[in-house]
């Protein structure tokens, strides 16, 4: 009865974890330490992102729960979700560098981001990204110049204008 209850309670935090998440990479550990998962949550930490061992049928059940069914396509040997509730690039960075610097101690089998299913290549494009508040201020600035401009052409000619004035004001004096 406990056990049942335990599990209960598992299947409920993972849910609620899934519940606010933006993203999630299904991860295979099976090469990693003690110590490289050590390494790897405290990087992932620093990104505000939560990296768990879970087993497999509690994930599904908390997946299917909260909506995210499509995650149990990943949830196939030993598996560890790195939940994220903010940014998507810099933790998605962080799990691909990690992935490249140990040498295949860990591999990406997928995620889920929002409700679209993700594939490795895609949380590989993902990591290729620019930082979320680069791409803000990229926006901002593609919004923000053709309003310049456009300020710039005005006062140009109000510029031009006013000086034609100012000129015409002298002629009229010393004439």
């Amino acid at each position: 009865m406990a056990n049942k209850e335990a599990k209960a309670e598992l299947i409920a935090e993972i849910k609620e974890m899934l519940d606010r998440a933006e993203f999630v990479i299904a991860t295979d550990y099976r090469g990693l330490t003690v110590a490289g998962i050590s390494e790897l949550r405290a990087k992932l930490r620093e990104q505000k992102v939560d990296y768990r061992v879970v087993k497999n049928t509690l994930a599904a059940f908390a997946a299917t729960e909260s909506g995210k069914a499509d995650l149990s396509k990943f949830l196939v040997g030993p598996t560890a979700l790195a939940i994220g509730y903010d940014d998507v690039v810099q933790p998605t960075k962080v799990v691909m560098d990690y992935l490249r610097s140990s040498k295949g101690a860990i591999s990406v089998k997928g995620g889920v981001l929002g409700d679209r299913l993700l594939t490795e290549a895609d949380i590989e494009v993902i990591s290729r990204l620019p930082p979320k508040e680069e791409l803000i201020a990229r926006c901002v600035g593609l919004v923000q110049s053709p309003i310049s401009r456009l300020l710039n052409v005005l006062n140009g000619n109000l510029q031009g204008l006013v000086g034609l004035l100012q000129a015409r004001a002298k002629q009229l004096e010393g004439g």
